[in-house]
C-alpha cells in the first residue's frame, strides 16, 4: 500500500487515487512544529511516564532521526526549513489564546525565554532559519507565518512535528483553507498515542492534505 491508498476515512474510502502533487523546489518548504523540550521530559509521575512510554520510544526511534534526516536533505538542496514552537510573550501569559488556557493538559504556561519552550537540539534551527512563536494551536494563525510564505514565493508546505491530533492539524486545516497544498509526513509526527495519530492522518488526509511517508516524499522530491 502506497501513500496513494492508505490512511482513508470512510468519506475517501472508494475514491480513485490522486495524482502525484507537482513539487516545485522553490515553492516548497519543510514546517516543523513544536519538537520543545517540554514534550520530551518524562513524567515525574511513573504511572504517567508509563503511559507516555510509547510516545516517547515513537519520538526517539522514528519521528526525530527521520526528522533530522529530512531536515538535512532541504538543506542540502537549498530548501526552506521553518520552525514554528508555542511561547508566550508574558510571563503570565495572558497572551495565550483560549486553547492554551483551557483547564488540563494542553494549558501549557511556557514563556518564550523558557527551557521548556526551547526546540530540542536534535532538531534546532539553523542559522538563519526562520522560527515563528505562537500561542494559538495553528502556527498559521497565530504569527505573521502566512505573510512570510507570501513574501517567500512558498506555495506548498510539508508539515512534521507534534502532536498529529492537535497543533499539527491545526496547522494543516489552516493551511488548505489558505490554499496551500499541504503535505503531512506521517513518520514525523506523533499523537499522545499511535490510535490517536492514526485516527487524526484518516481524517485530514486527501481533504486537507497528501499523507506519506518520509521515504515517499524524498522520492517525489527527487532529493538526493
Amino acid at each position: 500500500m502506497t501513500w496513494k491508498t492508505a490512511h482513508r476515512s470512510f468519506y475517501y474510502h472508494n475514491a480513485p487515487e490522486p495524482e502525484d502533487p507537482v513539487l516545485i523546489h522553490a515553492e516548497t518548504a519543510l514546517l516543523c512544529i513544536d519538537v520543545q523540550n517540554y514534550g520530551m521530559e518524562l513524567h515525574e509521575d511513573p504511572s504517567e511516564r508509563v503511559r507516555w512510554a510509547p510516545f516517547h520510544e515513537r519520538m526517539r526511534v522514528t519521528v526525530i532521526p527521520r526528522l533530522q534526516a529530512l531536515q538535512q536533505r532541504f538543506r542540502e538542496n537549498g530548501l526552506d526549513v521553518l520552525h514554528a514552537r508555542i511561547a508566550c510573550q508574558l510571563e503570565d501569559g495572558r497572551d495565550r489564546s483560549l486553547s492554551q488556557k483551557m483547564p488540563g493538559w494542553n494549558n501549557l504556561l511556557m514563556p518564550k525565554d523558557s527551557p521548556g519552550s526551547q526546540i530540542i537540539p536534535e532538531l534546532a534551527p539553523a542559522p538563519g532559519e526562520i522560527v515563528v512563536t505562537k500561542t494559538t494551536d495553528s502556527a498559521l494563525t497565530g504569527t505573521n507565518l502566512r505573510l512570510l510564505l507570501s513574501n517567500m514565493g512558498i506555495r506548498t508546505l510539508i508539515v512534521t512535528g507534534i502532536y498529529t491530533d492537535q497543533c499539527v492539524s491545526s496547522t494543516v486545516r489552516s493551511l488548505a483553507d489558505e490554499s496551500f497544498q499541504v503535505i503531512l509526513l506521517e513518520d514525523c509526527c506523533a499523537a499522545g498515542t499511535d490510535a490517536l495519530h492514526e485516527q487524526e492522518l484518516a481524517i485530514i488526509n486527501m481533504i486537507y492534505c497528501h499523507v506519506m511517508s518520509s521515504e515517499e516524499l524524498v522520492g517525489l522530491m527527487g532529493l538526493a
